[in-house]
Order: structure tokens, then sequence, then C-alpha cells
């Protein structure tokens, strides 16, 4: 599997000793995924009751999915308050986005502990236009924040964008000082770490083929089995193919570059803050700076899955990879001698209101999800793992019976009708961006056509 420059960069730091899963295993609770998520859940169960004993059994390896692939923002749910206050009203919405925020400290203290080298950096987030259609689109965002709590995101003028963001393309935009940026793969690998001196078991390399329900949940894998009375999946994208879910999520790619590290040009351009960044954009482009001064941008939405499916193009196009550089070097024309050295992709899945999902996998009582992070889950997957760890020791607190686990999940149209559809859309919002329709459109059928040969092959 092509691997992304931020696990490339961890796993070079640290020797690989993953250890499968081989023969009979038994647990108190067993974690389907090595990511934030799970690692997370891990980590709360164990700190709630040390004596637990939890497993955690990974495809790959922990941070190989989307906790090692993406942009590394560390951010709140502030720009989902509408939704937020729309599902669950103002009190319960204000307390999650709150949590929210309490978990970037979370993290801080984690990385200060455990994690230098997750290069956690406190920027804030830029939100902005890049074009005149884009001007307001977090007006409506913005008011309900303020209407909850007064000043939550800085209005800068202009000026203030384009310098900030190191580049006249950005014509405005609001700023959100409480997030951050990390090296996300390195949180992973050292999450991972932490949880082994713990005593978590964690199985890497070892893919759940099979899940055997009953009062004790058995996992099988190629060589191997977990027996639990509890269970938790958090595999995010990969959940889509379990059938109870796969009509609440939608699975599409987000693709990044590297830049070769270019500290002295990042000092020039004046972009020397941390700032993550995103433009407004429906396929919103996404990118921030590093500690070594490397530029990561990333773009999402190419690539849409059918019925669930991870596909092989998921992983890494070199196609959609020229265009992410392409609108880099829009939005950084003074940058275009700048080498980029890496490139990589990977699947996220994104649910009706891009807000995450929780509940009990076939109704069962003791096999429970966390999924759906939909692009924003280095943050919040903290608070994911409080609901999950008490869900999975069944506690009656806070966490188990927040918004999100009593709130029911709505479903996207089956299946060929929402694949249709979704690039109908896609398709049309390419084609209208910044009045460049037919370039887009001869761009994009090419796109469809590599992507068709490689699904054939």
């Amino acid at each position: 599997m092509h691997r992304s420059f931020w696990l490339e960069q961890a796993l070079a730091r640290t020797a690989d000793d993953a250890n499968s899963l081989r023969g009979a295993v038994t647990g108190d609770v067993a974690i389907v995924g090595g990511g934030f998520v799970g690692l997370w859940t891990a980590l709360m169960i164990k700190r709630r009751d040390p004596a637990v004993d939890v497993c955690i059994v990974e495809a790959d390896v922990c941070g190989g999915g989307a906790s090692g692939r993406n942009g590394g923002f560390v951010m709140t749910w502030w720009p989902k308050i509408a939704s937020l206050t729309t599902l669950f009203g103002g009190g319960e919405a204000l307390r999650l986005v709150r949590a929210s925020e309490a978990a970037i400290d979370e993290i801080e203290n984690f990385c200060s502990e455990h994690a230098p080298e997750a290069e956690f950096r406190r920027g804030g987030w830029l939100w902005t236009a890049t074009t005149a259609a884009q001007l307001g689109a977090w007006d409506k965002v913005v008011a309900r924040a303020d209407a909850l709590a007064p000043g939550t995101f800085h209005r800068p003028d202009p000026q203030e964008v384009a310098g900030r963001s190191g580049s006249p393309q950005h014509l405005a935009g609001v700023f959100e000082p409480s997030n951050a940026t990390v090296q996300p793969a390195a949180l992973a690998r050292a999450m991972r770490r932490y949880a082994l001196e713990l005593g978590v078991r964690v199985f890497e390399r070892s893919k759940v083929t099979r899940i055997d329900r009953g009062t004790t949940v058995t996992l099988i894998t190629a060589q191997g089995s977990i027996r639990a009375p509890s269970v938790v999946i958090a595999t995010n994208a990969w959940a889509a193919a379990l059938p109870p879910l796969r009509n609440k999520l939608f699975v599409i790619s987000s693709d990044m570059i590297a830049t070769e590290p270019i500290a002295d040009r990042l000092d020039d351009i004046g972009w020397t803050q941390g700032e993550a960044i995103s433009d407004s954009q429906t396929l919103v482009c996404y990118y921030r700076t590093t500690a070594e001064g490397r530029i990561a941008f990333g773009k999402g939405g190419w690539t849409i899955g059918f019925g669930g499916r991870v596909r092989r193009a998921m992983h890494r196009d070199a196609t959609r990879a020229s265009m992410v550089t392409r609108d880099f070097h829009r939005y950084y024309p003074m940058l275009r001698t700048v080498k980029i050295t890496h490139d990589w992709a990977g699947p996220i899945d994104r649910t009706h209101n891009s807000l995450p999902i929780f509940g009990r996998l076939y109704g069962d009582a003791n096999i429970h999800y966390g999924v759906g992070w939909s692009g924003n889950g280095v943050g919040p997957s903290v608070v994911g793992g409080k609901i999950l760890a008490s869900l999975a020791l069944g506690r009656d607190d806070e966490w188990s019976q927040c918004g999100f686990v009593t709130a029911t999940a709505r479903s996207f149209p089956p299946e060929p009708i929402r694949f249709v559809g979704a690039h109908v859309v896609r398709e049309a919002i390419i084609r209208k961006r910044g009045g460049r329709g037919a370039r887009e459109a001869a761009t994009t059928a090419r796109c469809r056509a590599l992507k068709a040969r490689a699904d054939r092959s």
C-alpha cells in the first residue's frame, strides 16, 4: 500500500514491530480499527478502569488509514454548529462543541508528555474565500456561533487574511484561534506506543473477515480470532462495507501533496504563524505548513466509492495529484518552482450532515460503532473515544446519553442512485468553478476514463 508522507516519516523514526493476531485470544473489549478513534477509545477505557483487558485489531498498521493520511488539522466542531443546533438544540450543541475545544487541549497535553515528534502547534484555522462566489460562505456558521459564544470567530480585514495566508488569492476570511496542527501519523504511532505501555494488546496486519455475533462476539481474521463480550467498530470509511451502515456512509477520496522544505520562501511570503487554511469550495482545498517548512496541500471529493467500496484509486492517483498541484499553484503562483516531493490519497467516510454517527451494529447491545468523521476526526476523535468507552463499558453517563448516541442518522438513497447523483453534482460543481467550464469538463472526463480503466485492472 502506498504510504502518506506523514506515515513514511513516522515509521522511519521507529522499528516496525507489528504483532499480527495468531491463534485464539480473549479479552474484555475488542476494538476494530487502530486509528485515532480506536486508540482514543482504548486509552479512555484504560483511564476509567485500568483492569479492563482491551484488544485492538487493525487491518494495516496503526495510523495506516485516515489517521495517518489527513491534513493534520486539529479542529473543533464550531464549523458544524448549524447542523449541531438543528439536531440537538443550542444547549447540547454548545456542550459538544466545548468538548471538542477541550479535546484540543487534551491532544496538546498528550503530545507534550508522550509525543513531541507529533509537532503540535496551535496556529488557529483560517476559513477563506478565494473567489467572489465564496465570499460570506461562513456567515451562517459565524452567526450561530456568536449567538452561543460571542467572539468565537475573529473577522480579520482582507489585507490581514492575504498576509497571514501568504497569498493575495485569499480575498477574505474568518479566523478560529483554538485550532491546531499535528503530524497525524506521528500522533497515531505515539498513541499506539502509550496504549501498549498501559497494557492494551494491539494486533496489526490482521484484517477482520467475519464477525460472529452473540453474547460473546468473535472477530475472525486470517490467522486467529478474538472473543470479547463487548466490541467497538472504529474503522471509518471501511465501515461502509458493513450492511447496516452502507446507506448511512458515503465514501470519497481526499488527495494530498507535500512540497520540499521551503522555510525561507514561507518567510518571504509571510505564511509564518502556523495557520491551518481552508477555502470555501464544495470540493474543499485545505493546507498548512510543517515544522520543517513544507507545505502540505489537500483537496477532497475527487473519487466516489460505489456501495461503500474503498477503491484502489483512493489510495493514490497520479492524475488527481496533478490536479491538486494545479490548485496549489493557483493559490501560490509564486511557488511554482518548488518541488513536490510526495503525493498520496485516502478514503473519507461522509455522513448526510458531515457529523459522526454512533449506534449499535445490527441493533446488538454489545457491538457499538462510531464512524462518519467526514474529514474532521483528528480533534473530535477524543470525544468519540469518550463516547465509545462509555458504551463499551455499559456506563450510563453524559457520553453514553449524549446527542450523537440518541440521534437517528439519516440515510443516503440506495445504489446506484446516489453514485450517479453524486457524480452529476460533482461534475456540475467542477464545471462551474472559476468559469473554466470546458477545460474542467475535459479534465473530469479524462479522469473518469482513467479511473474506469483502473477499476477494470
